[in-house]
């Protein structure tokens, strides 16, 4: 790993890693926050954060403001890139697919299937690169927002033996029946309808049998709530799978990161009860 940037924050530090992906076949980008506690020697639970679409490691480190409440709460976050990157990697023109727009699963279709294995990237290899290399603990707890509310909930929902929880901000929830998920997975995965099942949250939750404590902040003023994000549908997964679902509704805020930044001490107090254990 080349470390790129080191910044002290909070009596912790922010730093930025490259590494030679071996799932990806490509050089990635994570950030990751150690707080004070790491530099005691203790080790760690870690928080992994997964962006939504054009984001890159930076934009929730810069924007959210998380870093004082998890040095308060003995947290690391680990922030991966979108999306695999660099000459020879499949792109499109568009904003909502190709870099930066990775969707947080394994394609299928050419030529998308020889970079875009985003899903084993953030669930496999970045956690074991993180505590082959950090003072960290098994310890896991998985958050999102957007399209990476999404990578959320499927990483939780498809392997719930490794999270102690899960959060989302404003998640594409049943990107099965939505235009960025419709368009994403029919690139990414082809046109077997049934073959998207395994990445849709709702499809997930129905059938699950085991999950970890999960809670989703929605804003009522969001502009993609009722077209692209559809929180009904993930209550409505949870009921019929018979699962608790925490599902905060908050009037007036939108799908930004002044939303996130409102209620991301929310959030990381929720995931700390659980990684505390």
């Amino acid at each position: 790993m080349e470390n790129i940037s080191s910044n002290m924050c909070f009596g912790g530090w922010h730093k930025q890693y490259l590494h030679d992906s071996a799932v990806l076949g490509c050089r990635m980008r994570f950030a990751i926050y150690l707080p004070p506690q790491a530099a005691r020697g203790d080790k760690v639970p870690v928080l992994y954060w997964l962006s939504g679409l054009t984001c890159t490691d930076e934009n929730f480190m810069q924007k959210a403001g998380a870093q004082r409440i998890a040095a308060e709460l003995g947290i690391a976050i680990v922030a991966p890139d979108t999306s695999p990157r660099g000459e020879g990697v499949a792109d499109d023109a568009a904003y909502d697919l190709g870099q930066g727009a990775g969707f947080y699963l394994n394609a299928t279709q050419a030529p998308w299937n020889r970079h875009y294995r985003m899903y084993d990237y953030v669930s496999r290899e970045l956690p074991a690169l993180i505590e082959a290399h950090f003072p960290v603990s098994q310890r896991r707890a998985i958050a999102g927002h957007s399209m990476g509310g999404h990578g959320a909930l499927i990483c939780a929902l498809k392997r719930p033996q490794d999270y102690v929880s899960v959060s989302a901000f404003s998640p594409i929830a049943n990107p099965l029946n939505v235009p960025w998920g419709q368009k994403a997975f029919a690139a990414y995965l082809g046109e077997d309808r049934q073959q998207w099942l395994e990445w849709d949250a709702c499809h997930l939750l129905e059938q699950a049998t085991q999950l970890p404590p999960m809670r989703v902040d929605i804003g009522l003023a969001d502009g993609f709530l009722a077209e692209q994000l559809k929180p009904e549908t993930l209550e409505n997964a949870a009921r019929v799978g018979g699962h608790a679902l925490q599902l905060h509704r908050h009037p007036g805020y939108d799908h930004s990161y002044y939303f996130i930044a409102s209620f991301i001490e929310e959030q990381l107090r929720f995931h700390a009860g659980h990684l505390a254990g």
